[in-house]
């Protein structure tokens, strides 16, 4: 993917998982990379590394992306250290299960405030950028769950079909500015978040995937680079699966 070759992406939640590798794809195809963290410092720095290894500029940035400020300081500080902007990719995510019955609001707003405001902080950070210069990529990382809800995840279930429909306002909103605005939408991925389920609903979601096994995160990170490429320059306000078929 030539085009991907000399831009600037940023990734956030990129210290981990999926995100480690969706950054890990953007470096190997060219591009120079910024990642953000909140907590985990060594592992963010082992991935600037990888990356540099691979010729490229890269960087992280201890940030919050639940903070309005943390996102536009990151998105500054890029910028002005990698020379541009032309990739978001949103992915930074948590998740905080609990049946509505018993949810507090603590769960509610921490969910929300990271999944779904933390990709309209980044999205409201780099879109004056990608419309002055008339081009950009935004892929938001969001779940299959996301389309279907999920029993015992109204919180997370809310803030994923919430970027599917922030990511089909944002393809209208800039699409005559050459802007992008797809979603990525994994189901069971082999990850942190999913080795710490519960092995009795693992089991129930591995039963439901039609190829029977989990996903990788490579297997997410290329469709990502897909949509970050020119490749994908008639493709707009979509949502692509990357579940092995268990939600069909």
């Amino acid at each position: 993917m030539e085009s991907i070759k000399g831009k600037t992406a940023i990734v956030t939640g990129g210290s981990l998982g999926i995100g480690t590798a969706i950054a890990l794809d953007l470096a190997r195809y060219g591009a120079n990379v910024a990642i953000n963290y909140r907590k985990h410092d060594d592992e963010a720095k082992s991935v600037v590394k990888r990356c540099e290894d691979m010729g490229v500029k890269a960087m992280a940035v201890q940030a919050d992306v639940s903070s309005f400020d943390d996102a536009q300081k990151m998105v500054d500080a890029v910028v002005k250290e990698l020379g541009g902007l032309h990739i978001l990719v949103n992915n930074a995510g948590i998740n905080w299960d609990g049946v509505i019955w018993k949810m507090t609001e603590e769960q509610w707003d921490r969910v929300i405030n990271i999944n779904l405001k933390g990709y309209f902080n980044y999205v409201r950070a780099c879109v004056p950028i990608m419309r002055e210069q008339e081009y950009g990529k935004i892929v938001n990382v969001t779940s299959i769950n996301g389309l279907r809800g999920k029993f015992g995840q109204s919180n997370y279930t809310a803030s994923k079909g919430g970027i599917i429909a922030f990511t089909k306002s944002l393809a209208r909103e800039l699409g005559r500015k050459n802007i992008n605005a797809n979603a990525v939408a994994p189901g069971l991925i082999e990850t942190e978040m999913v080795a710490k389920m519960d092995e009795k609903a693992k089991q129930l979601s591995l039963n439901e995937i039609v190829l029977g096994r989990l996903g990788k995160p490579e297997e997410v990170a290329h469709v990502v680079c897909f949509l970050a490429s020119d490749l994908s320059r008639h493709i707009t306000g979509q949502v692509i699966n990357v579940d092995g078929g268990q939600l069909m």
